[in-house]
């Protein structure tokens, strides 16, 4: 089976202020690196809007009501100092959510082997009742509970290697033994959680990386801590929430990694997903802010998700 992509032009059209690292020339360069001919194997897909209910597997209505009524109708609104809205956002985030979910069904029931989701806005910085860290659902989890309901799915273990921690999807899945969140991360950095004592129900996996290190200690902490958990979790699908903000290039962190480590941390779980989950793998952009290391870390990521 082919390695399927989803995006959709409506994702350009959620805007930030001007000189803000969460912009539009982020999915630009992303399709400009997948439109080389190495990649005229994948299976290029619109990502099709999303259930707007599903939304409310991760997420209060309350809490949604008060995000789609902050979408103005001209310009852009800050929710945070961060976070924006504007025109199109509500259809782009729906949208994201529908990508995910699509791509959830399409690995159980057969139409690809493995689907990566080039979306934006990124989710994991969204609690279950706020909107941060430029997210504004939490697509993954949404993804995640989308594949227990739909699919009967028991276990699912979401992935963070995004160089912030994704503290909503922990906030989610706190106390939910049926979903394991494992996060590689800089730590102290934005948002502040992510330390190895926070572990939920034992649910929770997380393996802060000091700032100016590298290749070795974050594959040390993928080997120590993430592949075991993963192992002794035996998740029916992982759920990537893919930055990659880790990069050396990146100007949001100071994590020195390189292509190479996404492409192996890549085969790792691509490896764990053969093992426990009948290959079921999905990945979902999260951060990355400077463009040529955005680029050539989805080259690197895509390119060894096609060899699977």
């Amino acid at each position: 089976m082919v390695t399927r992509l989803y995006t959709n032009p409506i994702f350009l059209e959620h805007l930030t202020p001007p000189g803000h690292p969460e912009r539009p020339d982020r999915l630009r360069a992303v399709e400009r690196m997948l439109d080389d001919e190495a990649f005229a194997d994948l299976d290029r897909v619109i990502a099709p809007k999303g259930d707007e209910e599903t939304i409310l597997y991760a997420h209060p209505r309350e809490f949604v009501e008060r995000v789609r009524a902050a979408i103005p109708q001209e310009g852009i609104v800050r929710l945070d100092a961060d976070t924006s809205v504007s025109p199109k956002s509500w259809q782009a985030v729906v949208t994201a959510v529908g990508a995910a979910n699509a791509a959830v069904d399409d690995v159980f029931e057969g139409r690809a082997a493995n689907v990566f989701v080039a979306s934006r806005p990124p989710g994991h910085h969204a609690e279950k009742t706020t909107a941060m860290g430029f997210c504004l659902f939490n697509t993954a989890a949404i993804a995640a509970r989308h594949a227990q309901r739909r699919h009967g799915v028991e276990r699912v273990a979401i992935i963070d290697w995004d160089v912030h921690h994704g503290n909503g999807t922990q906030d989610i899945f706190w106390d939910d033994p049926t979903v394991m969140y494992c996060s590689t991360h800089q730590m102290p950095l934005y948002p502040g959680t992510g330390a190895k004592s926070e572990t939920g129900v034992g649910n929770i996996v997380n393996a802060p990386l000091a700032p100016q290190t590298g290749s070795d200690v974050f594959r040390d902490a993928f080997n120590s801590r993430v592949l075991p958990a993963i192992d002794g979790f035996a998740p029916d699908l992982i759920i990537i929430s893919a930055g990659f903000d880790a990069h050396h290039r990146d100007p949001l962190a100071e994590i020195n990694l390189t292509e190479d480590d996404f492409d192996w941390a890549t085969g790792q779980l691509m490896e764990r997903a053969t093992r426990h989950a009948g290959n079921r793998l999905v990945s979902l952009l999260e951060g990355g802010y400077d463009l040529q290391g955005l680029a050539f870390s989805v080259a690197a990521h895509v390119g060894r998700l096609m060899k699977g």
